[in-house]
């Protein structure tokens, strides 16, 4: 008789852990996979809503105090007057669109479409305003010549407008809930911020994750301040030369100037050609003064970032910065926000880890304690 293997009793217990580690671990990929697939719909919505609660939480605090201390209150008059802001302005537009739509379909169809001529200010728009002055006076002249001639067009220009204006609304419709949601956290500000504290302490542990919470809600305002806050007032300051001189098509170039300036690019894109223009068109006097003024608002933003982004935060305004644009870059206005939260946990999380002490080598005798 053959003596029992001792390792009999271990080799099944280590089999049977094994077995049940690998199922729960199973199950809970299984149900991490399932709740992906429930929120994903909503992930978007709820970081903008993170995002919006945070940019609108001191306009809220301010409410709160002037209406007795109500922060419910407070937070549900803000939501709404964003929502209105939004949804009637939206609702304004498709309806003139349609009832333009509508219109032009039945002068179309009776026979009757009448085009007025254009302005002759059409004409010195730059670049593009002699083909237009063009295009538009076949159209009052001859309306059924100059369809003929864009009717292959037309097709696909309307499938593609149809579908430009299903992706707006549908949008709207997200920033609606995001809206929402915003509210949501405004409300339960503090619960939501110790949420966040907790689960930061949890994945990092309590240095650096401790600093998380609080180093996101200042990289989110920072980034609002110095990204889309100087953009707003670089464009600013361009629209009031654009307009003083009259320059034609100036709401249009105050659009690109701001697109340029969200997008960290340099305006001088779009300004160079407008002064060029302005030299052309303009008396000297009028144009040099011009020119001053545009440089002035154009490279604003070089003294302007200092002063407002990283204001409140330890880390530098260049990580802020590259994340913001990095972000813009891979994912929209959001990765604005996203980015630079993302690269400022990394250099925290860097930072912590050349501060951490290598191992010493084996044998290697411990530095003395000079503490006495």
């Amino acid at each position: 008789m053959s003596p029992a293997n001792p390792n009999t009793g271990f080799d099944r217990l280590f089999v049977r852990n094994m077995v049940e580690a690998a199922l729960r671990i199973g199950l809970l990929l299984v149900l991490l996979v399932m709740t992906y697939d429930i929120i994903r719909p909503f992930i978007i919505p709820i970081v903008w809503g993170g995002i919006i609660a945070i940019a609108a939480f001191p306009l809220a605090r301010r409410l709160e105090k002037a209406i007795g201390g109500r922060r419910g209150l407070a937070a549900t008059l803000l939501t709404l007057f964003f929502v209105l802001a939004l949804v009637i302005p939206t609702y304004q537009v498709t309806e003139a669109l349609v009832g333009a739509t509508k219109t032009i379909s039945t002068h179309l169809s009776a026979g009757d479409l009448q085009i007025p001529g254009p302005n002759p200010a059409v004409a010195e728009w730059p670049v593009v305003g002699k083909r237009v002055y063009e295009a538009w006076s076949l159209a009052h002249e001859n309306t059924q010549e100059a369809l003929l001639k864009v009717a292959p067009h037309l097709k696909a220009l309307a499938t593609k407008a149809a579908s430009t204006i299903g992706a707006t609304l549908a949008s709207v419709g997200m920033f609606v809930i995001s809206l929402l949601i915003a509210g949501a956290f405004i409300t339960y500000a503090e619960a939501s911020g110790n949420m966040a504290h907790r689960l930061f302490v949890r994945l990092g542990g309590e240095k650096p994750g401790g600093e998380w919470a609080s180093m996101c809600v200042a990289t989110v305002r920072s980034v609002l301040l110095g990204v889309v806050g100087v953009a707003v007032i670089q464009t600013l300051l361009c629209a009031i030369g654009l307009f003083a001189l009259g320059i034609p098509g100036s709401p249009i170039w105050c659009a690109l100037i701001l697109f340029l300036a969200i997008a960290q690019l340099p305006t001088i894109i779009v300004v160079g050609p407008i002064i060029a223009y302005a030299f052309a068109n303009y008396a000297t006097t009028p144009a040099t003064i011009f020119t001053v003024w545009m440089l002035i608002a154009g490279f604003s933003d070089t003294f302007l970032k200092p002063m407002l982004m990283g204001r409140g935060l330890s880390i530098p305004m260049p990580i802020i910065l590259i994340g913001a644009i990095g972000g813009m870059l891979t994912a929209g206005i959001i990765g604005l926000f996203s980015g630079a939260v993302v690269l400022a946990i990394w250099y925290q999380l860097f930072l912590a880890w050349l501060e951490q002490q290598p191992n010493p080598e084996p044998g290697t005798p411990a530095p003395a304690d000079t503490s006495q």
